[in-house]
């Protein structure tokens, strides 16, 4: 069963990416370019440590493929 990306790692990046959302979105109605783009380097910041903390092991593991059996005609 798979965990749909329940992980340490899937939650960091996404709460670390929306808190850069909400930034980018307040500076954006206050007409604030720097703290507009600071907010966008916020939710780039949350992809890069989910990935890091993905690939440090905390992430959703591969599970291997299963074959399936092909019909011959």
């Amino acid at each position: 069963m798979a965990s749909h990306g329940h992980t340490p790692a899937a939650w960091t990046g996404v709460i670390i990416a929306f808190i850069g959302f909400c930034v980018a979105g307040a500076f954006m109605v206050m007409a604030n370019v720097p703290g507009f783009w600071a907010g966008m380097a916020i939710i780039v910041i949350g992809g890069i440590v989910g990935g890091a903390m993905r690939m440090a092991g905390l992430g959703q593991t591969k599970r291997p493929q299963r074959q399936v059996a092909g019909s011959e005609s």
